[in-house]
């Protein structure tokens, strides 16, 4: 028996919010500057946006690690935040992030048109997200509703380690009977998911403008001229960089082509471990 590079792809394991639902990211984001107020500490929209992609505890801890905010937390108590501090932001976080995620769970508009084509194709859908499994919970058939079930699910603290560690990608191989993690491509807008994907053995696809670092609503985005995108594209592509994406689109309904040009790779023998950017 010889190992042998599969030639075509077998599944996607999408992200959620800002790849498939609440473009912008705003259900995350927003309610982290809630959280924080409610302990007396001011955070803004972008300074929330910062560690996106990773479980949400894990990001408390590192905003609450940013020197910015940390000198908040100084001048407002006479010290450092620690332990105590992140587990009571998170405790606040997490009743009003499961009351308020359905306010975001609209689709983006061209993923479901998308993801009835990539499974038409023959794919298999997975998916992954920093959210807890408390608030999957909820999203979950409210996104069932609208049109969307993704094959398996995996929340962040269903796993030992979340984003960036591989662990969430890897269980939907497991559960959906994948032969190959080659033969798999990850989807995020956040460069913990694009690592995500690497650790996998995935190919990986960045989405420049549906997710947090356009950080607009899809009202916003459709009115950018050209002129804006254009830059928007360069400057999104430079932020990234660090994760080598192996392909980076606007939004998801631009995945179809990448697929096929995914599998003319394969069926050339290229792997994804050999062909980061």
């Amino acid at each position: 028996m010889r190992y042998q590079l599969p030639t075509r792809l077998q599944a996607v394991i999408l992200d959620w919010a800002g790849t498939v639902v609440d473009f912008g990211s705003f259900a995350p984001t927003r309610i982290f500057v809630e959280a924080f107020a409610s302990v007396g500490i001011e955070i803004t929209l972008d300074e929330a946006r910062g560690p996106m992609g990773i479980g949400k505890r894990d990001h408390i801890n590192t905003l609450c690690n940013q020197p910015n905010i940390s000198e908040r937390f100084q001048r407002r108590f006479g010290r450092l935040p620690n332990d105590i501090d992140v587990n009571e932001i998170y405790k606040r976080f997490m009743p009003l992030q499961i009351a308020k995620v359905g306010e975001y769970s609209t689709l983006i508009p061209g993923a479901l048109d998308t993801i009835t084509a990539l499974r038409k194709a023959g794919l298999k859908i997975g998916s992954t997200s920093g959210y807890p499994k408390e608030v999957m919970e909820k999203l979950i058939p409210l996104a069932a509703k609208a049109g969307y079930s993704p094959d398996y699910t995996v929340a962040s603290d269903e796993v030992p380690k979340g984003r960036p560690s591989p662990a969430q990608a890897l269980a939907n191989v497991i559960a959906l009977g994948l032969d190959d993690v080659a033969a798999c491509v990850k989807i995020d807008d956040t460069l913990p998911g694009i690592i995500e994907g690497h650790s996998a053995g995935m190919w990986t696809v960045g989405l420049r403008f549906s997710g947090n670092f356009l950080g607009l609503t899809w009202d916003e985005y459709s009115i950018l001229s050209s002129e804006r995108l254009n830059s928007e594209r360069q400057r999104i592509d430079a932020l990234f960089a660090p994760s080598k994406p192996h392909y980076l689109i606007d939004t998801i309904s631009e995945l179809p082509p990448v697929i096929n040009d995914i599998n003319t790779r394969l069926e050339r023998g290229e792997s994804p471990a050999n062909n980061r950017n």
